[in-house]
């Protein structure tokens, strides 16, 4: 329990990914890879239509990255492998041959955000307020970033980039984060619901090809990220990050 979990289950070529992890569905390496695994798998698997990804518990979707796997890095090789998780996932998302539905119910923080952008259809509930906390860190969204301004435009990017705070599911709808906001989680399920089940009726030829469509231009994302990994692993090792996690983690 300590190192979280992750379940996916099959039911009438509907997939649905859950991850679970008792510090605020925060994403350890180990987790974050096996998400990344899950993905690939299901974008072969002829038994699966339509991917669901979402997060266990009632308040958060997903706190990001974890603190204690950050304060624990002591190089740059392994700084950069951390980050570099994050971007094997989105890429993982981005080149999957199935959509893939976010459903995001609650606090969204750093990579979390990351997921949800990297979704193809991101519903949530009204309670799912984002943040971009990784400047504050000394660090920066440098890997989820492409991912982010793609679905939201570099000026909302910049915005939640630079000043940190918390932006609530109608302000993240309206940039294009979110496709749509429901009052409760019951209904926020039953939309979900429902459009997988219209999604996993379709051609799956129509939609391999309609995912090309949906991420042109993005070939270049290997690299990219890898890039992104880099900057953010030489980052997490400065004093004024260390200093910072470990000052939050004391007042929490």
């Amino acid at each position: 329990m300590e190192t979280g979990k992750v379940n996916v289950n099959i039911i009438n070529g509907i997939a649905s990914l859950s991850f679970h992890h008792p510090k605020s569905n925060s994403l350890p390496s180990k987790m974050i890879r096996e998400i990344t695994n899950q993905i690939e798998k299901l974008s072969s698997d002829k038994n699966a239509k339509v991917i669901i990804i979402r997060s266990e518990g009632e308040k958060t979707f997903c706190a990001g990255a974890s603190f204690d796997e950050l304060i624990a890095i002591k190089d740059f090789k392994t700084g950069k492998e951390f980050f570099m998780s994050f971007g094997r996932l989105i890429n993982a998302m981005r080149k999957c041959e199935k959509i893939i539905i976010a459903r995001v119910h609650g606090k969204c923080v750093g990579g979390g955000v990351g997921i949800a952008a990297a979704a193809d259809y991101t519903l949530a509930s009204n309670e799912a307020s984002i943040r971009l906390s990784e400047l504050l860190l000394g660090i920066g969204p440098f890997v989820v970033g492409p991912a982010i301004e793609r679905k939201v435009g570099k000026t909302a990017f910049v915005t939640m980039a630079v000043d940190g705070d918390w932006h609530d599911s109608f302000w993240a709808k309206q940039n294009g984060l979110f496709t749509k906001v429901f009052a409760t989680n019951h209904d926020l399920d039953e939309a979900v619901s429902a459009l997988a089940k219209k999604i996993a009726a379709c051609n799956p030829e129509a939609i391999k090809e309609m995912k090309k469509v949906f991420w042109e231009g993005t070939n270049n994302w290997d690299q990219l990220l890898e890039e992104r990994a880099e900057i953010s692993g030489r980052l997490v090792l400065s004093e004024f990050t260390k200093k910072y996690i470990k000052s939050f983690k004391e007042k929490s």
